[in-house]
């Protein structure tokens, strides 16, 4: 795939439209800064804005990851084949965030009784004091297990835990 002709791609059925940037921007919830990116080459859209996009301007899927028109059509089956690899694609990543919603969940819960404890008279005693400290702890133990489950160090952590284990086996 060559991201440079498929950008050039997109700008071009962009301006067949008489669209700007921000007008496709808004079409399909992203920035601007995105559109130029794809637009140029720096960055690909997702399969399903790929999706979007190739109804949206009436093009062929196909056509848009070659970066160029054919004069032939999707099939049914492929496009079939498509959405059911961005349903995955959608439902890993929502697992992904269901993950990073309990984690700071967790951490939330673990914040708020810190801070009810704090306030009352059993804060004098240096046993929960430690136990808050611990608590404490937890909490941003919590926030930073969600924080890198959500960048794409997560991605890169969860690959490299695969190939460990396969190594095990």
């Amino acid at each position: 795939m060559n991201q440079e002709k498929i950008g050039k791609f997109l700008k071009e059925l962009r301006k067949q439209k008489g669209l700007t940037q921000e007008q496709i921007a808004e079409k399909f919830n992203v920035s601007n800064r995105t559109i130029s990116r794809w637009e140029n080459g720096n960055n690909m859209p997702d399969l399903d804005i790929l999706i979007e996009i190739s109804d949206y301007y009436e093009v062929d899927l196909r056509e848009i990851l070659n970066g160029e028109r054919k004069s032939e059509n999707m099939d049914k089956e492929m496009k079939e084949t498509v959405l059911r690899a961005v349903d995955y694609t959608n439902a890993e990543a929502e697992r992904y965030n269901k993950r990073v919603r309990i984690c700071n969940g967790i951490a939330m819960l673990l914040v708020l009784a810190y801070t009810i404890i704090k306030g009352t008279s059993l804060y004098d005693n240096p046993t929960v004091i430690a136990g808050l400290d611990i608590v404490q702890g937890f909490a941003v133990g919590m926030l930073l297990v969600g924080l890198l489950y959500s960048s794409r160090y997560g991605a890169r952590i969860r690959a490299f835990k695969k190939r460990l284990m396969k190594r095990q086996e």
